[in-house]
C-alpha cells in the first residue's frame, strides 16, 4: 500500500543530505534523482551556498514515485501528479482510490498456456486440421510443446462459430471489426469523462464511483445496443430480399456438397 502521507512535503529543516548521500539513502541513482527533478516529480533542494541539500521528504518522495511507476505510471504522468499534490489541487488517498479502482481487471478472460491435450479438451473437439486452423487464425499461438492461448472466452465463441458453420478464419476477422469499433467507441468514452472531470462536472471521488458502475452497467450497456443494432441490421436485410438470396445460395451449396 502507499502511504498518503509521502505525497505532502516536509518542513525543510532536516535537509542534510548531499545528492550523493540521497542516492545511497534511497538506492536511487543520483542521476535519476536528477532526472526526477527535470520532471517535476520530486521536490526542489534546499541550495545553501553552491550545494544542493536534500530531506526525508525527498527519501520518501522517491520512494512513493517507484510505488506509482510499478502501478504503470509513466514519469511525465508522476510529474503531473505530484505537481497537482503539492499544489493542493489534488488529494493522494482519494486519487489512489480511483486508480485501484480503475486497475480492477473488467473481465475473468486471461491467457492461458496449454498442452495439445488440454487444448482439444477445451475446444471439445478433435477434427482435423484443428490446431492448424487455430493457429492460422491466431487465436492459439503454439510456443515450443505447448499452447497459448490469448483470450479462452474468444475461443470458445470461435468454436461455437464454427459449429453453426461459420470458419474460424470469418470469426477471427468479425472479431477485428468489433476490436476497432470498440476500440474507438472506449477511447470517445474515456475523453468525455476525462473532460467533465477537467470541466468540475464531475469530482475525483465521483469519477471512482462512475468507474466501479460502469463496468457493470457499461458491459450491459454494450450488450444491449450491440443487440438493438444487430436486430436492425437483420430486419433491413430480411426487407432488401437479401436475405433469401443468401439462403438459396446456402442450400444450393449444401446440396453441391
Amino acid at each position: 500500500m502507499i502511504a498518503v502521507e509521502m505525497a505532502k512535503a516536509e518542513p525543510a529543516s532536516d535537509d542534510t543530505l548531499t545528492i550523493d548521500e540521497l542516492a545511497a539513502a534511497s538506492h536511487v541513482p543520483s542521476r535519476t534523482i536528477r532526472f526526477y527533478q527535470s520532471r517535476g516529480a520530486l521536490q526542489n533542494p534546499a541550495i545553501r551556498g553552491r550545494v544542493a541539500y536534500y530531506g526525508k521528504q525527498h527519501v520518501e518522495r522517491l520512494k512513493l514515485i517507484a510505488q506509482l511507476s510499478d502501478r504503470g505510471l509513466r514519469i511525465d504522468a508522476i510529474g503531473d501528479l505530484m505537481k497537482r499534490i503539492d499544489r493542493g489541487e489534488v488529494d493522494l488517498a482519494e486519487w489512489l482510490g480511483v486508480e485501484e479502482e480503475v486497475q480492477v481487471p473488467w473481465g475473468a478472460d486471461q491467457p492461458r498456456t496449454v498442452t495439445e491435450p488440454e487444448l482439444y479438451e477445451l475446444v471439445g473437439s478433435r477434427r482435423p486440421g484443428l490446431l492448424a486452423d487455430l493457429m492460422r487464425a491466431r487465436i492459439v499461438e503454439r510456443k515450443g510443446d505447448v499452447y497459448l492461448v490469448g483470450s479462452p472466452a474468444l475461443l470458445a465463441i470461435a468454436i461455437k462459430l464454427e459449429g453453426v458453420g461459420i470458419d474460424l478464419e470469418t470469426a477471427t476477422e468479425a472479431s477485428a471489426i468489433l476490436r476497432k469499433h470498440l476500440r474507438r467507441a472506449t477511447n470517445d468514452l474515456v475523453e468525455l469523462f476525462v473532460g467533465r472531470i477537467k470541466e468540475g462536472q464531475l469530482g475525483m471521488a465521483d469519477a471512482g464511483k462512475l468507474f466501479s458502475a460502469f463496468r457493470t452497467v457499461g458491459v450491459e450497456a454494450v450488450r444491449l445496443l450491440f443487440a438493438r443494432e444487430m436486430e436492425g441490421e437483420l430486419r433491413t436485410l430480411l426487407a432488401s430480399g437479401k436475405l433469401a438470396e443468401v439462403s438459396a445460395r446456402a442450400r444450393k451449396k449444401k446440396r453441391g456438397s
